[in-house]
């Protein structure tokens, strides 16, 4: 049996006559920025997320950067200040800080549960703390009212970096709705995928909607009135139409996720593996699902022997990276582990139960060695 680790194909194949359908739509309209299927898609996805706002830019790194500019726009931060960031994250989460010349600070994570540990991030809050950014990776929730408390304490700005968990919820709402703003990333790859690169922001608050929407489009309030100095960063309307028809099986396409999940849980039983803590139905909506072990390279090239496609998310946290020297010297035990030992395994809603009972024979046959 061969099983990749994503078929892309076979996700777009699932609604293909739809998106066939609204991408002909676009092009029939000679319209293809900032037109109806853009202000449609953002109109369902700020319903669906919980928010008032929704703004359509060009990618995931976009929408995380412009957020921060925008809110060193609006008085709220200021260069050089600090941004706290979960130390096991995709890179672009970091990006968008330095970008803004803003200086972010690792907070280690828990070994079990992957979250940003709590007492570590207590502190390592500053006079120069003005925010915290809030990754629900491989699509986990990670917000609790713990975490709201500390923000509200300290009067930092909560940012969610929203990319790998939409559709994920916490009790009654959905993440991309508890902090100040959101950011979403539509990479083909997401839950929510485009057909190419996308990305939004969410929020309550319309000031911070219009500046980013502004920036977004050279810095223009109204055309050729430039009220800052912009960039462009632009959902187009091919990506908009696309994702509108995706939204409405989202959350039939992560049940399906959930349901594959549990059952990873449920049979996994080699103990040369650790999966971390399962969480609340609901919470988590397994963009990603990781397993730890001290064997990776091993295990992994016992699934390629059985055609089981793997990969390794990621395997050099931001503080290690070269492009982040200054920051070489920082030991973040977990973090560091976690990057040595993670390795992803399929889940999606195109595989079957006998794809995942495949799996899951081929784990608990691996040995050490």
């Amino acid at each position: 049996m061969k099983i990749p680790y994503l078929n892309l194909k076979a996700i777009t194949s699932r609604h293909l006559d739809e998106l066939q359908q609204a991408v002909a739509e676009v092009v029939s309209s000679g319209w293809y920025l900032q037109g109806e299927a853009v202000q449609q898609f953002e109109q369902h996805y700020a319903e669906y997320i919980g928010t008032q706002h929704c703004i359509g830019v060009a990618n995931g790194l976009d929408a995380l950067t412009l957020t921060l500019r925008a809110y060193m726009e609006m008085g709220k931060i200021s260069e050089g200040d600090e941004v706290l960031v979960p130390a096991n994250t995709f890179i672009a989460t970091v990006l968008a800080v330095s970008e803004n010349k803003l200086t972010p600070v690792f907070v280690d994570v828990e070994a079990d549960t992957l979250d940003i540990d709590i007492k570590a991030l207590e502190q390592a809050i500053t006079p120069k703390t003005k925010a915290l950014m809030l990754v629900h990776l491989y699509g986990r929730c990670t917000y609790n009212e713990r975490i709201e408390k500390i923000c509200q304490k300290h009067n930092l700005l909560l940012i969610e970096d929203n990319a790998q968990a939409h559709g994920c919820r916490y009790q009654q709402h959905r993440t991309g709705s508890f902090g100040h703003a959101a950011c979403h990333s539509f990479y083909p790859g997401k839950n929510l995928g485009a057909l190419g690169d996308g990305g939004t922001v969410t929020t309550d608050d319309e000031k911070l909607a219009n500046t980013i929407r502004t920036i977004a489009n050279y810095g223009f309030a109204q055309k050729y009135v430039a009220s800052h100095q912009g960039r462009n960063s632009r959902l187009d309307e091919m990506q908009a139409a696309a994702l509108d028809v995706k939204l409405r099986y989202l959350d039939e396409d992560n049940n399906i996720r959930q349901s594959h999940a549990r059952t990873y849980y449920n049979n996994i039983r080699n103990k040369a593996i650790r999966l971390p803590d399962m969480m609340d139905y609901g919470t988590n909506v397994y963009h990603i699902f990781p397993v730890f072990t001290p064997f990776r390279n091993q295990l992994q090239a016992h699934l390629q022997e059985k055609g089981i496609g793997t990969l390794v998310h990621y395997p050099i946290p931001p503080h290690k990276q070269a492009c982040y020297s200054l920051y070489n010297h920082l030991q973040l035990p977990v973090t560091e582990r976690l990057a040595e030992e993670e390795l992803s395994i399929p889940l999606n809603q195109t595989m079957t139960e006998d794809e995942v009972q495949y799996i899951i024979e081929a784990i608990n046959s691996f040995q050490k060695f």
